[in-house]
């Protein structure tokens, strides 16, 4: 028995090494922590969700045994990206209509059309993502080859800003929309006393508002699709603008089965009945995986389809400005009681007369420094003198890059050389807070984050034009990039302290990419792929 004794302490021993106390362990990596001081380390461990410890891999293995371990093979590692301004369902339903981004004419168009019509034979057809400025005749298209085509089928095709839509003639009688119609906030184009089909703005939705609700599988289906494409390129967590509150029960039940995974910031859309939900719960719905406690407002419309409200005329349509969605009364109303309430307003604003509007709505409301984070969404076109209201009220500017990139080669013709210097002013809107947090507007702009990066840093498109960067003046650090869609984001979100990091306490949400992107040639940047994404350090994607 006494020879026994040795034999089974050493089997005591070895049962004792392998008690876990850790989940995961992630080593051999370059991890950017993207902490307060921007500290690097080479490992990190998880348990139950979140960070747990980061560091030396030497000290870590000595202390956590881990029931997972990743060796990420020298390859760096960061925080899971947060897109701050998206429209994830939207997105989602997208991808089960017709896709017309980067179709190069109407007649292609045109065909997509009737290819899709003739795979999906009744109801409505929907379709998105045209852009009359990439075609070779840049004027909007006229419904007439449209109507011959589906003389009875209604069609609606959205603009790729969606603050514009062509109908057919069917979709317009269902809707009763006649030549010569006024509407408060938008345009229904005519030539001759005829109508063309083409809607600006609110005229659209006298349209989309005749188009049967999505049913139960097509809602889910089209968030779970979403989902996997933002997987696929890292992100996290989408801030989604503009929802009704209905959408509410439906993402929590999703995301409470585990089939929705993505973390959402919703920002309900500007409703009665959206302030209404709200205000009655007297705070945020708030879970880990849905913070609702925003509410989107839209000031005026689009710059490509003319719609963003200037201070002075477009250069390429004399004696039009633009115009308001909502009177300056609705927009004050809004505000108070968005402030009484104490929840964020986030305001679309384009021009720089719907910037001026909602600043100094804004200012009346926040009186000064706060940290309430009221956000003007966009900011594309701000007067200089208008610069300071941002932080003067600690109003948090929210930005896309890549729109200051797809713009650039016709927004000049819409606002002239002069104006345009203060458009896309992203370094000097940023130094008004210290801070700024990055989206990309998606389905209007490509969903990956790699493209953000490049635009905000590199200020060039896809094609490397301009040589020198567009207006680079403005172009932020990478640093001050990788921040906007991480800790920033989070921080708009008044997350911050829960993720948009790799620190102990936040959730273990981020991602492996294959070139580390602080390092890398510029023109590199947009062909970075992720490897692996993770959120509560449990793998949501991986590279095939």
């Amino acid at each position: 028995m006494k020879k026994l004794w040795p034999v089974l302490l050493l089997l005591l021993a070895a049962c004792k090494q392998k008690e876990y106390n850790a989940d995961l362990l992630v080593k051999n990596a370059l991890v950017y922590t993207v902490d307060s001081n921007f500290t690097t380390a080479n490992a990190f461990v998880v348990s139950a969700g979140k960070i747990l410890a980061v560091g030396n891999i030497d000290t870590l293995e000595k202390k956590y045994l881990a029931r997972e371990v990743i060796d990420a093979g020298g390859k760096a590692v960061y925080p899971g990206f947060i897109d701050a301004h998206a429209h994830f369902y939207e997105y989602g339903l997208g991808l089960q209509d017709v896709k017309l981004v980067g179709t190069k004419s109407w007649q292609a168009i045109l065909d997509s059309v009737s290819n899709y019509a003739r795979h999906k034979t009744d109801g409505w057809i929907i379709g998105n993502g045209w852009d009359q400025n990439i075609w070779e005749n840049k004027a909007f298209p006229n419904k007439a080859k449209l109507d011959s085509l589906f003389p009875v089928r209604p069609v609606i095709l959205s603009r790729i800003d969606g603050h514009a839509a062509i109908a057919n003639q069917a979709a317009l009688n269902i809707a009763g929309v006649k030549p010569g119609q006024k509407i408060i906030g938008g345009s229904i184009e005519t030539i001759n006393g005829k109508l063309t089909g083409i809607l600006i703005d609110n005229a659209v939705g006298i349209v989309t508002r005749k188009i049967p609700v999505p049913t139960d599988q097509i809602t889910q289906a089209a968030l779970l699709d979403a989902q996997r494409n933002c997987f696929a390129v890292g992100l996290t967590t989408v801030d989604d603008c503009g929802l009704p509150y209905t959408m509410i029960s439906t993402i929590a039940a999703l995301q409470h089965k585990g089939a929705l995974k993505m973390r959402m910031y919703v920002m309900l859309s500007d409703q009665p009945e959206n302030y209404e939900y709200l205000f009655k719960r007297g705070g945020a719905y708030k879970t880990p995986g849905l913070n609702v406690r925003a509410f989107k407002v839209y000031a005026d419309g689009a710059l490509g389809s003319r719609g963003a409200c200037l201070l002075h005329p477009y250069a390429d349509k004399k004696n039009w400005s633009g115009f308001l969605l909502s009177s300056q009364a609705h927009f004050a109303e809004v505000a108070k009681k968005i402030a009484a309430n104490g929840f964020q307003m986030c305001t679309h604003a384009i021009g720089d007369s719907a910037n001026r509007v909602m600043l100094k709505i804004y200012a009346e409301n926040l009186k000064g420094k706060n940290d309430k984070r009221w956000r003007i969404e966009h900011a594309q076109i701000v007067a200089p003198e208008d610069v300071k209201l941002f932080g003067d009220n600690s109003i948090i500017p929210s930005v896309q890059p890549t729109h200051a990139t797809s713009d650039m080669t016709w927004a000049v013709k819409r606002l002239g050389a002069e104006r345009l210097k203060s458009g896309y002013a992203y370094k000097d809107l940023m130094k008004q807070n210290g801070w700024i947090p990055l989206g990309t507007d998606f389905p209007v702009e490509n969903i990956n984050p790699m493209y953000t990066f490049y635009a905000a840093t590199e200020r060039k498109n896809l094609k490397g034009f301009p040589a020198n960067g567009f207006q680079k003046e403005n172009a932020l650090s990478r640093i001050e990039a990788l921040r906007g869609m991480t800790t920033w984001a989070a921080k708009a979100n008044f997350e911050e302290h829960e993720k948009g990091s790799i620190e102990v306490g936040k959730y273990a949400d981020f991602v492996i990419l294959d070139q580390d992107i602080m390092k890398v040639k510029g023109s590199t940047l947009p062909n970075v792929k992720v490897l692996k994404t993770y959120i509560n350090g449990v793998k949501v994607y991986e590279k095939k």
